[in-house]
């Protein structure tokens, strides 16, 4: 079953939208979403409202929340992060999301989500450069490599999400070398590497209100 954003917010719960939190299924005709495209309930299919400006915004922030799996405070850190750099803010963001250590293991197909991910991070079976880091909002560095523990390569789920991992999704900044399951970060990732639908210019507006 697809999930929606905004379990607590009126204003998102009004639209549906694919977030691709089940990894690799939401690129399939499995996706729930593309299945049914609209909100579970009686009224999924009607009296949708016209939505404010604010509402888009907040909506747009709302689902790229969901997608990284990141509560407000930590988002607006990041948010202000990304502000203080060089550059296009809305790219910085989500360039900084992308560097994650829990979205970098999701990338490398060691998880299937990337809720999955940021257990496997947190339970400390990720090594980079030799080091346990168990903190999945971890940044990523050019060069590093990121190692799975010995004691996990044969986990079946993790077995399992490599073997279903879809080849044309593998991102550019990153090599992955499947027997001995070490991901190296070859470059950091750019804005045109992140093919998410994710419009950044309006949670930019929004925060700038």
């Amino acid at each position: 079953m697809a999930r929606y954003i905004g379990a607590k917010c009126k204003v998102c719960r009004r639209e549906s939208e694919k977030l691709f939190l089940r990894g690799s299924r939401c690129y399939t005709d499995k996706c729930g979403f593309t299945r049914r495209g609209y909100p579970p309930g009686s009224h999924g299919k009607v009296g949708r409202r016209k939505l404010t400006s604010y509402a888009i915004q907040l909506r747009e922030k709302q689902k790229v929340k969901a997608i990284y799996g990141i509560l407000e405070r930590q988002f607006r850190k990041i948010f202000y992060d990304a502000t203080r750099k060089a550059g296009n803010p809305g790219a910085n963001l989500l360039i900084a999301l992308e560097r994650r250590i829990d979205n970098v293991v999701y990338q490398l197909g060691i998880a299937s989500s990337r809720t999955n991910a940021r257990q496997i991070v947190r339970h400390g079976h990720i090594l980079i450069d030799g080091k346990k880091v168990d903190i999945p909002s971890y940044l990523i560095k050019v060069n590093q490599v990121i190692k799975l523990v010995d004691r996990q390569k044969k986990n079946p789920l993790i077995k399992k999400s490599l073997e279903e991992r879809d080849p044309e999704r593998i991102v550019e900044w990153l090599k992955f070398d499947k027997e001995n399951m070490i991901g190296t970060v070859v470059r950091l990732p750019k804005r045109e590497d992140i093919t998410l639908p994710i419009q950044e210019n309006l949670i930019i507006e929004l925060y700038s209100k």
